[in-house]
C-alpha cells in the first residue's frame, strides 16, 4: 500500500515538476513565454479587482512579473518535491500555486454570465473540480468513517460529467 501511494504522488507531482520545468527552461531574461502570456491577463485580473473593491492595484511591469513567474516555478518545483515524499508542507505549497494561480489564468469573470459559453464552461469547470476532489478526498480518507458518502459524491459527480458530454 505504501508503494502504491508513493507511485500515486509521483504521478500527481510529475505534472507540476513537469510544468515547472519547462517553465526554468524558458524562462531566459524576461521571464520568457509563460510571463508573456501572464501580463494581459494580470492586467485584467488588477482592473477587475480594482473595480469590485475599489483599491487601486499597482501596475505591473515586465520585471515584476518575471519575479511572479520565478516564484511560481519554484512553489510549483519545491512543493511537488515536498509531497513525493510525503510531506503535507508540499501539498499546501501546491494548494497556494493553484488558489493564487486559478483566479488569474481562468477568468470567468470575464465572460458574460447569461451567455450560454459561460454556463458550459463554468459547469465544466465545477463538475470536473469537484469530481478530482472528491476522487482525492476518498482515497486518502480511505479509513476514516466518511469514506462512502465521499465516494457517492464522487460517483455523482463522474456521472454528471458524462451525462454532460
Amino acid at each position: 500500500m505504501a508503494f502504491t501511494s508513493f507511485i500515486g504522488r509521483v504521478l500527481f507531482a510529475s505534472v507540476f515538476i513537469l510544468s515547472a520545468w519547462q517553465e526554468f527552461n524558458e524562462y531566459g531574461v524576461d521571464g520568457g513565454p509563460a510571463a508573456k502570456a501572464l501580463e494581459p491577463k494580470l492586467n485584467i485580473f488588477s482592473k477587475h479587482v480594482s473595480a469590485q473593491i475599489g483599491f487601486q492595484v499597482p501596475d505591473f511591469e515586465v520585471f515584476e512579473i518575471k519575479y511572479l513567474v520565478a516564484a511560481a516555478i519554484a512553489l510549483k518545483g519545491l512543493g511537488s518535491l515536498l509531497f513525493i515524499f510525503g510531506s503535507t508542507l508540499g501539498a499546501y505549497l501546491l494548494l497556494l500555486h493553484q488558489a493564487i494561480a486559478t483566479p488569474i489564468l481562468y477568468d470567468f469573470y470575464n465572460y458574460d454570465a447569461e451567455r450560454k459559453e459561460f454556463g458550459q464552461i463554468f459547469t465544466k469547470f465545477t463538475q470536473v473540480s469537484i469530481q478530482r476532489l472528491s476522487f482525492y478526498l476518498a482515497h486518502f480518507m480511505s479509513s476514516a468513517h466518511f469514506f462512502r458518502p465521499v465516494l457517492c459524491l464522487y460517483n455523482v459527480c463522474s456521472l454528471l460529467y458524462r451525462m454532460s458530454d
